[in-house]
């Protein structure tokens, strides 16, 4: 566990304070609206939680980046955010002006404001130190008019930005209940002693991080079973005629040569840990889910949407016999019922398995409300992505650190 202060601290400090809590509310957005995310409900607690005690919350949050299509106001998000709270959340179309400043001065005990989008105002963005964000206009007006601070904001704790990483230098800041969560579940292949087989299910189209991983964390785990774009340029590695391009696709030439040399070490250094496909599914002529095994494949001619259903049932007895399993990608295009049975089945089983599971990444966990699965059911399911990443590789969380280096009464 970090030793970063929690909410369970800031009560006995804090009396209707005025707390400036970091959420991340990044969510995808289509034709103009904002979609509902798995992120709302878990930060709502933290609010809630904070809200219901009395205190003053201003919500700060981000929604895209400058130049992209997604870069917008947060008016959206905060009706989103109010649903899951069932209270009004007043947005506020100012991040540290005097239109912000009044309205937290304002606020009265309970209630909830959300900021505009922070990534409009320069200095969040601004390539600086964590000190140095402490004593930039966005920090300085916001902490003289805030008594606290709160990160919740675990999924973009990877990120050095002026909201979640200056604040810590600037007032008391604890951590809230979606960061202390998320930090403790995901840090804890590195952290914990598990007695039995720990496993590794891994996939998705980000190659390269799902190869970070296995290269860092190989000592840790007893077994990967390998899925999705990152299965098929390990398959390329051992020969097999897969993990090419074909037709419009861009998705496996150029990975495999930022990352051939590193795919073969691992496979070299780790190849009794790896299982690999046994064999791919596809889209037939009718429309249909076909199969084929490896040894049939003489050269890649077709899409792999899929792992086969050998592959599956290796898998699933992989994760029966785990005390631990973590998920990161998922094993096909799940979003296509056809091809969801490797990322579901596994799931599934995971689920029926009394082991510590982690299922990470918000596309993986996005199967999981997709195809009825309970959430409960598994010890904890993340929504980070990057930060997930760093967390299982070792690598630290710049947001976390400022937390811990400024922990109140340290």
């Amino acid at each position: 566990m970090g030793s970063f202060a929690t909410l369970d601290a800031f009560d006995e400090r804090f009396s209707e304070a005025r707390v400036l809590v970091r959420l991340d509310l990044n969510s995808p957005i289509e034709d103009g609206t904002v979609r509902d995310n798995r992120r709302f409900e878990r930060h709502a607690r933290t609010v809630a939680e904070l809200a219901d005690a009395g205190h003053r919350v201003v919500c700060l949050a981000h929604q895209g980046r400058p130049g992209r299509d997604d870069f917008t106001h947060l008016d959206q998000h905060a009706g989103v955010l109010g649903d899951y709270l069932d209270r009004d959340v007043q947005f506020v179309e100012d991040i540290c002006g005097a239109t912000a400043i009044d309205a937290i001065e304002d606020a009265d005990p309970g209630e909830v404001l959300l900021l505009d989008n922070v990534r409009m105002d320069d200095d969040e963005l601004a390539d600086r130190e964590p000190a140095e964000h402490a004593q930039s206009r966005l920090v300085t007006r916001l902490a003289d008019a805030a008594d606290a601070y709160v990160n919740d904001a675990y999924s973009a704790a990877h990120r050095g930005h002026a909201s979640l990483v200056g604040f810590p230098y600037a007032l008391p800041s604890y951590a809230g209940r979606v960061m202390e969560t998320e930090y403790e579940a995901n840090s804890a292949i590195a952290t914990r002693e598990f007695d039995g087989q720990v496993t590794m299910v891994v996939g998705g189209t980000k190659a390269t991080d799902v190869i970070q991983v296995m290269d860092a964390i190989g000592d840790k785990v007893d077994a990967f079973c390998l899925g999705g774009i990152a299965g098929e340029l390990f398959l390329r590695a051992a020969g097999h005629s897969v993990g090419y391009d074909i037709g419009d696709s861009d998705r496996y030439d150029q990975q495999w040569a930022e990352n051939e040399e590193t795919i073969r070490s691992v496979l070299d250094e780790r190849g009794d840990q790896i299982h690999l496909p046994l064999d791919l599914a596809y889209e037939n002529e009718y429309g249909g889910r076909a199969e084929i095994a490896l040894w049939q494949i003489d050269e890649k001619s077709t899409s792999f949407l899929d792992i086969g259903s050998a592959s599956i049932d290796t898998y699933r007895e992989i994760v029966a016999d785990s005390e631990a399993v973590f998920v990161k990608g998922s094993l096909g295009v799940f979003e296509d019922e056809r091809f969801a049975d490797g990322t579901v089945d596994v799931l599934e089983q995971i689920a029926a398995t009394d082991c510590f599971s982690v299922v990470g990444g918000g596309d993986t966990s996005r199967a999981i409300g997709m195809y009825g699965l309970d959430e409960a059911d598994f010890s904890h399911v993340s929504i980070a992505g990057g930060a997930y990443i760093r967390a299982l590789t070792g690598e630290p969380l710049v947001a976390v650190e400022a937390l811990e280096a400024n922990r109140p009464g340290a």
